[in-house]
Order: C-alpha cells, then sequence, then structure tokens
C-alpha cells in the first residue's frame, strides 16, 4: 500500500475524541470470519470488532485497545436484502450518532454518512471510489477537505487466497483531527454491505 500523508481537517470530526487521530494515521484492519482485528501500522492494538454472539452475522461488538466497549453494530431485519440497515449503539435503543447510505454502481461506491460531532457539530462525510477492486475516498463535505481512504490490501497469492475464504484486510488511512472509531465502523459497514451483496444499502451508528 501507498504511504499518505493527509492534511488535517479543519475542525475535529469526532465522537470518541479519545480515538482521534492527531497526525496521518494507518491502520489495519483484518477480518477472520466476523471477527476484525484492528492495529496500527507498527502492530499495536487499537480496536476490536466482534460477534455480539457467537453464531450472529451482522450483530457485532466494538472495544478499543483497553477493552472498552465503544458501541454495537446490529443489522436490522426488517429492510430489504438489497437495502440493509445496520444500526450501531452504545447501548440498545440509544439515540443514532451517524448514519451512512450507500449506493453501489457498476462503476464505483458512493455514500453519504452524516452524524453529529462530541461538540455539537453536524457532519456530513461523503465515501465515493471503486470498490471492492480498489479504494475509496472520505472527504469532509462541508470543507472539501479527504478525511480517510480505505484500501484492499492485495500484496500476494496469500492474501488472495485468504479472501476467497472471506478473510479480507484493509488499510484505512485517516487524517488529522478525524475520529479513528468513525472510519473504522464505515469500513466494516462497507464490508458487510460487500458480503451481503446487492447495490445499495443503510449503516446507522447510533
Amino acid at each position: 500500500m501507498a504511504s499518505y500523508q493527509f492534511r488535517p481537517v479543519p475542525q475535529p470530526l469526532a465522537v470518541f475524541e479519545h480515538l482521534v487521530a492527531s497526525q496521518t494515521q494507518t491502520l489495519v484492519i483484518k477480518e477472520t470470519g466476523d471477527h476484525f482485528d484492528v492495529k496500527t501500522l507498527d502492530g499495536r492494538p487499537w480496536m476490536n470488532v466482534k460477534p455480539k454472539y457467537p453464531t450472529a452475522h451482522g450483530r457485532k461488538k466494538v472495544y478499543d485497545a483497553a477493552g472498552h466497549h465503544l458501541f454495537d453494530m446490529i443489522k436490522e431485519t426488517f429492510h430489504w436484502a438489497w437495502h440493509p440497515t445496520y444500526s450501531i449503539q452504545v447501548e440498545s435503543g440509544k439515540k443514532e450518532h451517524m448514519k451512512v447510505k450507500y449506493k453501489w454502481t457498476i462503476a464505483n461506491t458512493k455514500a453519504h454518512a452524516t452524524f453529529t460531532t462530541a461538540r455539537g457539530t453536524p457532519v456530513t462525510l461523503v465515501m465515493e471510489g471503486k470498490w471492492p477492486s480498489q479504494s475509496v475516498d472520505i472527504v469532509d463535505k462541508a470543507s472539501g477537505a479527504l478525511a480517510a481512504r480505505i484500501e484492499r490490501k492485495r500484496s500476494d497469492v496469500r492474501q488472495i487466497l485468504r479472501e476467497v475464504v472471506g478473510q479480507q484486510t484493509y488499510h484505512a488511512t485517516v487524517a488529522p483531527n478525524v475520529d479513528t472509531a468513525l472510519i473504522v465502523a464505515m469500513c466494516v459497514c462497507l464490508d458487510e454491505k460487500k458480503e451481503d451483496g446487492g447495490n445499495q444499502g443503510v449503516c446507522t451508528v447510533i
């Protein structure tokens, strides 16, 4: 993967302020089954995503490196298969943090993520790019600043074989002043949407 240096976004884009990137930060998000292990590029644990129940596809709990629970990701079953909704909650039924709406075409993937920061500022992030074959960029709509870039790691034959059995590895490069937890959530939603198939979907962060 290429090495990037992003400029800081003008205003902090954060819900979980202790997970805001202080400089350009690349996270390695490795999928194993329904688990996602998130580490820094130099191998330090950063976050962990695992099923809420051992056999529960679409229901995940997300923790920081210290083991503190951040939020749950729950696939809501009342939506059509090609328009799934993922609800991400601090606890069941709590207020909505972020909603991500995807629209996939043959040429590219596009999504809008809307949320309110911990300081009360409404934010819209626009995600667009060629997926799953290449990468997507996430841009702050208000400022036009690049907030993050998500890429699939396909460096060798071994990694390609892992993908065949559903073991993806993603690199998420996050700009300074951006909440890494929200970018990880968007990456996991993107992976879940790919696994579920279809052309569009909704990921709700609560």
